[in-house]
């Protein structure tokens, strides 16, 4: 088991821990202890960009070419947190299909290409993201993204959203040989943004979805649900529940941090 919270890394700017809630963010950033290395790590899909229902339809198309049924509940209930190449399969599972290695990676590719061109003239972003994500960068936190996405679609989400020089690690889908649940893309992050320091990592997740929860516990991090792609009913396990970002504080993460395991 993960270890409890512990006193943050980040304080508020007289030092005390703030209380929980959505109030307004303090006027200064605050302090950072140096001895504790905070980690916020994020999902891409839902949680930087609104963007599920462009990859749904993207899916849905590609598949419909091959005569391959997909609605949106089971695609909400199934395949969320899962990259193209996992939605494919499945859906070819599901269908009682078969489908080789070359066709999947060419269905794979041909649903990247139809979500590139609908998201070429800008993407949905989750509301708040921007501030909430440079307010946690500038109280100390190194910030990673660990996503199913492909890493050109996360490097355009990132420009989009004002966040590109605040973000200083991504896994994407290209580097990871087992997508969510799984939590090697989380290892690989704390890894990338920790590295060997002996300071005491504490680590944060945002995600949307069950996969990326189960990720984010099997990893040792403690984890904020945003209700962007799922109905707040839907979502259960994480340490809170958020529509999205906005009205919420970097703050409110502190009693959420939970220390890794030497």
């Amino acid at each position: 088991m993960p270890a409890a919270p512990r006193a943050a890394a980040v304080t508020a700017p007289d030092g005390r821990r703030p209380a929980g809630g959505t109030t307004a963010a303090p006027p200064a950033p605050p302090r950072h202890d140096a001895s504790v290395i905070d980690l916020l790590l994020l999902d891409y899909n839902g949680v930087i960009v609104d963007d599920e229902p462009i990859h749904f339809a993207a899916l849905r198309e590609v598949l419909a070419v091959e005569r391959v049924a997909l609605d949106r509940e089971i695609y909400d209930a199934a395949y969320l947190g899962l990259d193209d190449r996992a939605c494919v399969r499945l859906a070819f599972e599901r269908a009682r299909r078969p489908l080789d290695a070359e066709g999947l990676r060419l269905l794979s590719a041909r649903k990247a290409r139809w979500y590139a061109d609908r998201v070429r003239t800008g993407l949905p972003l989750v509301a708040g993201v921007r501030a909430f994500v440079r307010g946690a960068a500038a109280a100390g936190a190194r910030v990673g993204v660990v996503s199913a996405a492909l890493r050109r679609e996360i490097a355009a989400g990132l420009a989009a959203a004002g966040l590109g020089d605040v973000v200083t690690a991504v896994v994407s889908a290209e580097d990871v040989r087992a997508g969510k649940p799984d939590p090697e893309g989380y290892r690989i992050a704390i890894t990338r943004l920790a590295g060997d320091a002996p300071a005491l990592r504490r680590v944060v997740a945002v995600e949307d979805s069950l996969p990326g929860l189960a990720a984010a516990r099997a990893a040792g991090a403690g984890c904020v649900l945003l209700a962007t792609s799922h109905r707040r009913d839907r979502l259960s396990g994480g340490d809170a529940v958020w529509d999205s970002f906005a009205g919420h504080a970097p703050h409110e993460l502190l009693p959420l941090f939970r220390d890794l395991a030497a």
